[in-house]
């Protein structure tokens, strides 16, 4: 089953994008994305 995550950008921490992930992952899902705020392609990170 896939759930919902929110992804924020670890420089700025805006939340800026969701996305799908497998439930059977533990781990936080880490993705490297265009951040509007910081203007750069940063790490964003899943959130809580």
């Amino acid at each position: 089953m896939r759930k919902k995550v929110v992804l924020s950008c670890s420089t700025c921490n805006n939340r800026n994008y969701t996305t799908m992930k497998n439930s059977s992952l533990q781990e936080r899902l880490e993705i490297k994305k265009f951040c509007k705020t910081c203007n750069e392609h940063t790490i964003h990170r899943e959130t809580k």
